[in-house]
């Protein structure tokens, strides 16, 4: 029987839910100004014309998947994993060779070229490709050796956590986002997950029980949302600009304090003027020696104005009023993230900043380029906040419209105005960089489109119209911490480029691949060499005013050329051991400076924290020497047992940090136990041998 029309109305509404689509046009239908149907995987325009559509090149990492799709994905994912499990346990183990990694899966972000284990006999390629002995018994079938992620990243109670569904776990509690490109590690996350067999004797999985949910003891703002992350409904609320679920002051909503009605006349300026005064200097010693966006004279002039007539802020210009709201919710979180308080009152700033958005975004481009920018810069420490992603892309494109990258458009302003524009196109640039770097996303902005050179190491005070005065050598200039960090993010952007860039040219020698990262290495090495000196001295709680935090980013961008990628997807002894040096030294920088009081716990450092413990534990794991003397010859457990302290405290704020800090501490008891193995019984070799 035929259906009737209502049910063909919903099979053809259901088909066309699940056809995906592409959030811009591709780059043939751009470049020749035609309309883009931006149907994936080829737009229609380059199927007709029998050309490879540049939507197949992009691993789709900006495409726009409707619910529908998704959910179809996921459900084939949970039914191939649940094959691959039940074909798997009817696959004989082989007891000589431990798989480290499947390329056709495990890698599913890049390609790589050939299955690779550790070679028991440390031959010079370490750990290698191709030629190895019994490489046969690697795998009898690949489907069955790596299993597919799971759709949910977070484990039921009785289900077992893997470090790649914590990486992406962490992620969506983090930045709303659940897409991770390669530079993320995830991949190398699950890769981790595999040399974990290792540790135990019979070559079986490495399993992680999720544990029970504990209290630490330390009350802090309710990050959790209380959503269940299964339903759809979180992923949603997810993506709005302000979360309404976590509570701030026992049983009072946040939207309950101060909603989006609230008359602008009834917002109170806070009564401490000596706390808000440290506040906006915090904010100008930490935030704006990152991203130096604002400038301080015009913020300190509304903040004199505001002073003086408190209870009438309806007084004020709203693009003022909400600068220096956003300045107190920047300063005030920024704090927090180093001193360990809680969020109530930054959030409570950042609500009375949106108050005023609609206003600064419907004023001059500058300004709403300025209030965007703002926003992104509140949401590096307020996981609370808007969508990082989203409003650095809005901020690059307004930006790009606005000529800010070309030099031609700097000539008709005076020198002081241009470089005020230069200062916020490359704090958009440095945002893009770090921003695209930890979710694995391409850049909004591009490094062959710009061609106007960085602001000037000069603080505004010495800026004219005509002319920049000189500075004296005893006064550095707070400009220079940027700029160095700039040079930085120009160098992580190379770092995604060349090594972590799909490995489309198979013809590239061995040295070839060598030579680029020991050229990456170099450059890293210079700019370490070269930093400010000396770094100014403003405030003793900003942490990349400390040596110890370009130490700390020195290490994590070393660990993150070294570690398996697409460009260099097998690693030899050399690269592992630059790998386990550059993750523990890390892991040390970072220890020391929450030693020190200037360890910022926000969710860029949770993620690189996690990142580099996970290259610790592949550094330490997959070498080809016994395990029990890797272990005696490093600081592997000691480092390890740092990480898990660290852990313990981002789990005040993020609640991922607990399930995490829980792993860690499971490698580290494992390792543990192969030393008493050893010391026990000296004349017996550990079993857990590749």
């Amino acid at each position: 029987m035929p259906p009737d029309n209502g049910s063909a109305s919903a099979i053809s509404r259901t088909s066309a839910s699940t056809s995906a689509r592409a959030r811009a046009s591709c780059s043939r239908c751009h470049k020749r100004k035609k309309k883009c149907d931006r149907s994936l995987p080829s737009c229609k325009n380059c199927v007709s014309a029998r050309v490879r559509c540049s939507f197949e090149e992009d691993d789709l990492q900006t495409a726009s998947y409707p619910i529908l799709y998704v959910q179809g994905l996921e459900e084939k994912l949970r039914r191939l994993g649940r094959a691959a499990d039940a074909k798997e346990q009817h696959t004989p183990q082989d007891a000589q060779a431990t798989p480290i990694v499947n390329n056709n899966h495990l890698y599913d972000d890049f390609e790589m070229q050939e299955p690779a284990m550790v070679d028991p006999q440390c031959s010079p390629q370490g750990v290698s490709g191709g030629n190895v002995e019994n490489a046969g018994t690697i795998v009898d079938n690949a489907e069955g050796l790596v299993q597919a992620p799971l759709a949910n990243p977070w484990a039921a109670p009785d289900q077992t956590s893997t470090f790649g569904q914590q990486l992406t776990a962490l992620s969506l509690e983090a930045t709303a986002e659940r897409h991770l490109g390669s530079t993320t590690g995830l991949s190398f996350a699950n890769l981790t997950q595999r040399i974990l067999r290792r540790l135990t004797p019979d070559k079986a999985e490495f399993v992680f029980h999720s544990p029970q949910e504990t209290n630490t003891g330390i009350d802090l703002v309710n990050f959790s949302s209380p959503s269940d992350p299964s339903n759809d409904s979180f992923f949603e609320n997810l993506s709005e600009s302000i979360s309404t679920h976590p509570l701030l002051f026992g049983d009072l909503f946040f939207a309950d304090l101060a909603g989006s009605g609230a008359a602008l006349d009834s917002l109170a300026w806070p009564c401490d003027e000596t706390h808000v005064r440290r506040l906006v200097d915090f904010y100008f010693a930490h935030s704006h020696t990152l991203y130096p966006i604002l400038k301080r004279s015009d913020v300190m002039d509304t903040l004199e104005r505001i002073c003086q007539d408190p209870q009438n802020l309806a007084t004020q210009a709203p693009v003022n009023v909400f600068r220096i709201w956003m300045v107190l919710a920047i300063g005030s979180t920024a704090d927090s993230s180093v001193t360990l308080t809680e969020e109530s009152e930054s959030m409570l700033f950042y609500n009375n900043a949106m108050q005023y958005s609609e206003q600064a975004l419907g004023s001059d481009e500058m300004s709403a380029l300025e209030a965007i920018m703002l926003q992104v810069s509140f949401s590096f420490f307020n996981q609370l906040g808007p969508n990082t992603w989203f409003l650095v892309g809005t901020a690059a494109r307004l930006a790009l419209g606005m000529g800010l990258h070309a030099a031609s458009s700097y000539r008709k302003f005076p020198l002081d105005v241009q470089q005020r524009r230069k200062r916020i196109f490359f704090s958009i640039y440095m945002m893009d960089r770090v921003v695209s770097i930890t979710l694995g996303r391409p850049f909004a902005l591009h490094d062959d489109d710009i061609d106007v050179t960085p602001f000037e190491n000069a603080d505004e005070e010495f800026i004219h119209a005509d002319r920049i005065s000189p500075q004296s050598p005893l006064q550095p200039s707070l400009m220079a911490v940027p700029l160095h960090i700039l040079s930085l993010r120009k160098i992580a952007g190379k770092i995604s480029r060349k090594v972590y860039r799909n490995a489309k040219d198979t013809n590239m020698t061995s040295q070839e691949r060598e030579a680029i990262i020991d050229s990456l290495h170099q450059e890293l090495l210079n700019w370490r060499r070269n930093m400010p000196f000396p770094l100014p001295d403003v405030n003793d709680n900003v942490p990349h005013l400390n040596t110890t935090w370009y130490d700390f980013n020195y290490y994590t961008h070393l660990a993150m050329i070294y570690r398996p990628s697409p460009l260099c997807p097998v690693s030899d002894l050399k690269r592992i051991k630059m790998l386990e040096m550059a993750a523990s030294m890390s892991l040390r920088q970072a220890f020391s400076m929450h030693q020190q009081q200037r360890f910022a716990y926000n969710w860029l450092n949770f993620l690189a924290l996690f990142t580099a413990t996970l290259s610790l534990i592949y550094a330490i794991t997959a070498q080809p020497d016994d395990l029990s003397a890797v272990l005696k010859n490093t600081r592997a457990i000691a480092d390890l047992d740092l990480s898990t302290q660290l852990f313990e405290i981002f789990g005040l704020k993020f609640s991922e940090a607990k399930k995490i800090q829980g792993m860690i501490a499971e490698v580290s008891r494992r390792y543990k136990e192969v030393l008493a193995v050893k010391d026990m019984e000296p004349n017996m070799t550990y079993h857990g041998e590749l």
